[in-house]
């Protein structure tokens, strides 16, 4: 689970780290609000949703005075931000988050991360903070600094200093930064993280080191012990995601037109690869999982049918845990509430499959079957260039 910058920020105060004073708008009023709380400019106006690259996609922008601030504002506000991870639908913004401008004279990196090869959470610290930095662990990986923490006796303060010196702070810088990297690493213990980033991290004019940026992710599996959590997990930037989420349904939108329902990771991906191979585009990566139940795969498609992007809907289930009949059945069961305007395509195999193509068959449902996954991506693809049905 993903939280917003504005939250992340609420976590760090929590834990007893220094942060800038921030608002967080959802009208233009807002920010003349906050503008007026926060005293002169400059400001910067950050766009909440979750996508790196920001910054680079116009989703961070400075402000010299109220008027200007309102301006950023408006354009913002309820726009779609299209980043390199978003896709080219972009997402909606709904919030943005304002705080004072200050003049950056340097940007570290300071990050904790579970290592999974490993089994242990690892700090992660660079000087070269303020750009991505998945580039600088590519490009000059020597810059990036890491200390393995050993998770029975926690972080130590030698490891802190440790890395202090390497990034090349001043004398009286060290003492806090130990201090900020056992608030972080308490926090991502004791929230369940994994992954926590502040980039940058930057000395103000008394040389005392700030968070300006955080990105915090929490480990879904640990969301049964933090029930705190739970308003923050229903603030999802796509509204189908955030009602997926309440279903419990593993979904994730994308930026094609196909969408698809698969039980399993593994054979979603290969799905969606495939699709990308014959030359489309899925609109979803969608996992019904293997203990699903009918009335979840009848809501899984209705999901579906309501995005507006749709063109075909691709089913491509096998049939191991999760029964192919009981697939049907939540099929028929979602097109009995809904009328179905786009061509969809089922490929069923494994347990009760042949129950569950027969189920189909005598159900009057106007779809394509598909008895191999090579067919069934080519046939979703020239399907979904027809588009909606009379």
């Amino acid at each position: 689970m993903n939280i917003h910058e504005y939250q992340a920020m609420q976590w760090l105060q929590d834990y007893g780290v220094r942060t800038l004073p921030g608002f967080v708008c959802r009208t233009v009023d807002d920010v003349r609000a906050a503008c007026q709380q926060l005293g002169g400019g400059p400001y910067v106006l950050k766009a909440q949703v979750h996508t790196g690259g920001r910054g680079k996609a116009g989703g961070v922008r400075f402000a010299a005075d109220e008027a200007e601030a309102v301006t950023i504002a408006l354009h913002l506000l309820s726009s779609r931000l299209v980043t390199a991870q978003t896709g080219s639908a972009g997402l909606v913004v709904q919030i943005v988050y304002i705080r004072r401008a200050i003049d950056i004279n340097s940007e570290y990196y300071l990050g904790f991360a579970v290592d999974t090869q490993n089994g242990c959470v690892t700090l992660l610290a660079s000087a070269a903070g303020g750009v991505e930095i998945e580039q600088v662990a590519a490009k000059t990986p020597e810059m990036i600094y890491r200390e393995t923490v050993d998770e029975s006796i926690g972080l130590r303060q030698y490891q802190s200093r440790k890395v202090a010196g390497q990034l090349g702070l001043e004398k009286d810088q060290v003492g806090a930064f130990i201090d900020l990297a056992q608030k972080l690493y308490c926090l991502f213990v004791e929230k369940d993280c994994s992954l926590l980033e502040i980039n940058p991290l930057s000395p103000d004019s008394e040389g005392l080191l700030l968070p300006l940026d955080a990105k915090i992710k929490v480990d879904d599996n640990a969301l049964f012990r933090h029930d705190e959590m739970r308003q923050l997990n229903s603030q999802a930037d796509d509204a189908i995601e955030r009602e997926a989420g309440k279903l419990g349904l593993s979904y994730v939108a994308m930026d094609g037109n196909i969408g698809c329902m698969v039980n399993g990771a593994g054979l979603a991906m290969a799905t969606l690869d495939l699709l990308c191979q014959s030359g489309g585009r899925p609109a979803n990566f969608l996992d019904v999982g293997g203990g699903v139940s009918q009335e979840k795969v009848a809501a899984a498609f209705r999901l579906l049918l309501s995005d507006s992007r749709v063109t075909c809907i691709l089913i491509n289930i096998f049939g191991g845990i999760v029964q192919c009949d009981l697939i049907a059945r939540g099929i028929i069961a979602a097109t009995r509430e809904v009328t179905v305007k786009v061509p969809v395509v089922v490929r069923l195999e494994g347990t009760h499959a042949e129950a569950g193509r027969e189920l189909l068959s005598q159900s009057g449902f106007n779809l394509t079957t598909a008895d191999d996954l090579v067919t069934m991506g080519q046939q979703a693809v020239q399907l979904a260039k027809k588009g909606v049905m009379s």
